[in-house]
């Protein structure tokens, strides 16, 4: 069974899509969900996987489940399925690619141009992941993107290995120069994580772990 093919997955991308269209009609979910595993089977592709894909979609639901954090959660799961769709590691375009596919399949996939503008809206988001103040939507999609940083050691090791293949292309050094600045941009952040669940739950190990990783780097 290759990726594309997971049935769990596509369920999970049948029902949200069918959930956002709201009893509209439109063509068979499907074929979209599809391609997008596919996508993120790609084999440039280490850390930015079904994986992580899943384990997005993952957190989204448990925020949900931790009571009333809002927002719209179809799109925003949504959003999950489309912010890494496009992904090269040695392009900086990825997020304003795969915010294009979005507009491009959901209209087609038969959601309303307020519903599509929210999605890519939500994608383009993840280029900060520095939502407005009161952007639920924003909010939830951020904080389950970025709660991998609260992962245990086992965990947090193999993202931070995932992410050095991803970029196996640059030399040790310029590659611990540019990972220590974006450790250095999160942790001076008044806030890793805005919904009022991640804030209480993850924010603390998240800062621990980019800690201790930024200290590994600078070989203290």
């Amino acid at each position: 069974m290759t990726a594309a093919q997971d049935p769990a997955l596509l369920q999970r991308w049948n029902a949200t899509l069918l959930a956002a269209r709201a009893g509209r009609e439109g063509p068979d979910p499907l074929p979209y969900g599809e391609n997008l595993l596919a996508r993120w089977s790609e084999p440039q592709r280490r850390y930015h996987t079904v994986d992580h894909l899943r384990a997005v979609l993952d957190r989204i639901d448990e925020l949900a489940d931790q009571g009333g954090e809002g927002g719209e959660l179809e799109l925003v799961r949504l959003a999950a399925w489309f912010h890494d769709a496009v992904y090269r590691p040695d392009r900086s375009e990825n997020e304003e690619r795969s915010a294009a596919l979005a507009e491009k399949a959901l209209t087609e996939a038969g959601l309303t141009e307020r519903e599509v503008t929210e999605v890519a809206r939500l994608v383009r988001l993840t280029v900060t992941h520095d939502p407005a103040p009161g952007d639920l939507n924003g909010e939830t999609l951020c904080d389950a993107d970025l709660a991998v940083l609260a992962t245990d050691p086992d965990t947090y090791g193999g993202y931070t290995a995932a992410v050095r293949e991803e970029y196996a292309f640059v030399p040790d050094e310029a590659f611990r120069e540019g990972r220590a600045a974006v450790l250095r941009q999160l942790l001076a952040l008044p806030r890793l994580f805005r919904t009022p669940y991640g804030a209480a739950v993850w924010e603390e190990k998240a800062r621990e772990n980019l800690e201790k990783e930024l200290a590994e780097l600078a070989g203290d």
